[in-house]
């Protein structure tokens, strides 16, 4: 059976609908840690991303550790999960930033990230190195208008 123009194109957005629900999200942002890049209110286009796929300088979101500040239920999102927005400063390999405990090079599977608004950050400096698993994606581009 052979598919007809529209069918085939039914098939196209159909699998281009799946793609985008499967890796891209739409993140609220609260805070002014990413300022001035990124703004309280604003609503951020993330791309799912392995850490492999990830480039020094992209901002990423993130899940933060689960004892650390800013972490309550009232800051959870819907699936009760607690997500940030900062900057990769140093992927596995690259020296430490400075101010970010440790000596050395970023170890395998985990990375560095600063708030682009140092003075108002909770980061690696204040956590340390994160884990892979901890990163959603990388945004791709700012929804709301500042």
């Amino acid at each position: 059976m052979l598919l007809t123009s529209a069918a085939l194109g039914v098939t196209v957005i159909c699998m281009g609908l799946f793609w985008a629900r499967r890796n891209l999200v739409v993140v609220s942002v609260e805070g002014a840690s990413m300022e001035p890049a990124v703004r309280h209110g604003d609503r951020v286009l993330v791309r799912r991303r392995r850490l492999h796929r990830v480039r020094t300088g992209d901002i990423v979101v993130l899940e933060p550790p689960s004892d650390g500040p800013y972490r309550t239920a009232a800051t959870a999102g819907p699936d009760g999960r607690i997500w940030n927005v900062k900057r990769v400063a140093a992927l596995p390999g690259d020296p430490l930033p400075p101010g970010v405990p440790g000596e050395g090079q970023v170890g395998p599977g985990t990375f560095a990230v600063l708030g682009d608004n140092r003075a108002d950050s909770i980061d690696s400096r204040h956590r340390g190195l994160f884990p892979a698993e901890r990163l959603m994606g990388v945004v791709v581009r700012t929804l709301s208008a500042r």
